[in-house]
Order: structure tokens, then C-alpha cells, then sequence
């Protein structure tokens, strides 16, 4: 059976974390996938009371994060340091990684390689970075190749997200999910999941499952049947999760047994 994922920020201990608990005890979803915020070690005490499984995500470029250039190795540490204590205290599977932003991708491996970290996943990225968010041009892991640099000179994991890699297959004008498939070669450990605007789309938009272009049926019957998967659509609202239990209820709905 899949195994689905709630997508908090380690900050959301003022809003969100009733909702998790409520959702979790009613079955509603598998674990928590955890992005660290940097400089917020004084909530993690409150996480660390949930008895709910952990997934870690590191913070990425938009907080300072990225691995693809050699001048931000310290910072880079630093943060890590941070995540590794998350991950330890919460006894997280897996700590997902973005490439970075512009830089290299060897630059990429060579950094995350130096953390020695057992439980790294990389995550593909679309080809090119929001326009003035992302302070660069193009992401690092964007295709399939990108990441085999990563994963045989860091021994890291993969995390697909299929909403990235359908917005670089639009960017470099291929089909989405032959795209996909390059990635599936590459035995993800687990997945991310959003829909898309539309299949030409260059940008992730994190729209709700059904509202957009995505063939989910396509994508489930892709994976394997105990996939794990974080639902990484955008909350309306700022304390309840409605909008998440209808996205996880239309994914159980397209699941064939």
C-alpha cells in the first residue's frame, strides 16, 4: 500500500501541527516530511513529541542553501549540521536534498559526498529557476544524467518529484513522461507529488490533485504499489487541512487493487 506524506515547514508548530496530530490519528496519511527552516532548533523539542514518522528536507537556495557552488561550502555545513540534528532527534528515514542553482552538478556531489550522510536523497529540479526567487538561472539535477553524477559520487538516494521533472521536460520540449521513465531507471526511493497547470508549463505551480493537467493514473501505475509519496500541494488555509485530505483522498481514489 502507498504510503503518503503531509509536507510541514519545521516552523508550523503555531498553526498545522493539531491538524497533523488530528490527521494522523485518523489514518488520513503515513508521516510527516519535515522541511528545515533554517535558525529553528528551538521548535524541534515540540516534533520530537509526536509519536509520527519523519522525513527530512534540507533547506534549499531560497534560504541560502546550495550545494552547486564551492563558495558556499561553510554556510552550506552549517546548515547541514542543523538538519543531521532533526534527523537524529526525529529519527527520520531519509534527508531529501536539493542540487543547487547554477554552480555544477560535480560541485553538487562533491559537497554532499563530504557530509557522509546515509539517509541522502537528491531531488531532480526543473530546468530552470523561478525568475527573481531563486537568485540563478538554471537547477542543478534537472535530468536524469544530472543525478547519476550525484548519486554514484555521494552514494545518495533519488526523490522524484514528478511536478520538476514534467516543467523540465516543457523546458526542453520532450515528452513528460518518457522524461519520467528516464528517471524511474535510477530506483527512487521515494516520490513527490503535485499537479501541473499544464504540460508546457517551465514552473511548478504545487496545484492540487485534479485540478490541473497531470494524468495521476498514469503516474501511480508508474511506481511501484508501496511507494512512498509526499503530497506537496499548497494549503488555502492557514490552520485547517481540508485542501490535503482531498488531495490524499483523490490519490487512494485512483489507486487499482
Amino acid at each position: 500500500m502507498l504510503r503518503l506524506g503531509l509536507k510541514l515547514w519545521s516552523i508550523n508548530t503555531d498553526y498545522y501541527y493539531d491538524e497533523a496530530i488530528r490527521l494522523y490519528k485518523s489514518g488520513v496519511y503515513d508521516y510527516i516530511e519535515l522541511y528545515v527552516v533554517p535558525g529553528s532548533l528551538q521548535h524541534l523539542a515540540r516534533w520530537q513529541l509526536l509519536d509520527i514518522p519523519y522525513i527530512i528536507h534540507s533547506p534549499h537556495f531560497m534560504h541560502g542553501f546550495n550545494l552547486a557552488k564551492a563558495e558556499c561550502e561553510l554556510s552550506n555545513l552549517e546548515y547541514y549540521q542543523e538538519v543531521r540534528e532533526f534527523a537524529d532527534s526525529l529519527s527520520a528515514e531519509y534527508i531529501i536534498f536539493h542540487g543547487g542553482i547554477d554552480g555544477s552538478v560535480a560541485e553538487t556531489a562533491r559537497q554532499l559526498a563530504t557530509f557522509a550522510e546515509s539517509r541522502a536523497l537528491i531531488e531532480n529540479k526543473p530546468y530552470r529557476a523561478i525568475p527573481n526567487r531563486m537568485h540563478g538561472e538554471f537547477c542543478r539535477g534537472y535530468n536524469a544524467s544530472e543525478l547519476e553524477v550525484v548519486v554514484a559520487n555521494s552514494g545518495a538516494g533519488v526523490c522524484l518529484d514528478f511536478g520538476h521533472a514534467i516543467c523540465a521536460a516543457a523546458s526542453q520540449q520532450v515528452d513528460c513522461y518518457d522524461y519520467i521513465a528516464e528517471f524511474l531507471q535510477l530506483n527512487p526511493k521515494m516520490f513527490h507529488l503535485t499537479d501541473v497547470k499544464s504540460l508546457d508549463d517551465e514552473y511548478d505551480k504545487h496545484l492540487h490533485l485534479g485540478t490541473g493537467a497531470l494524468d495521476v493514473e498514469r503516474i501511480l501505475a508508474m511506481i511501484p504499489s508501496d511507494a512512498v509519496i509526499t503530497l506537496e500541494t499548497d494549503k488555502a488555509d492557514s490552520r485547517l487541512l481540508n485542501d490535503f485530505v482531498g488531495d490524499v483522498e483523490y490519490v487512494r481514489g485512483k489507486i487499482v487493487y
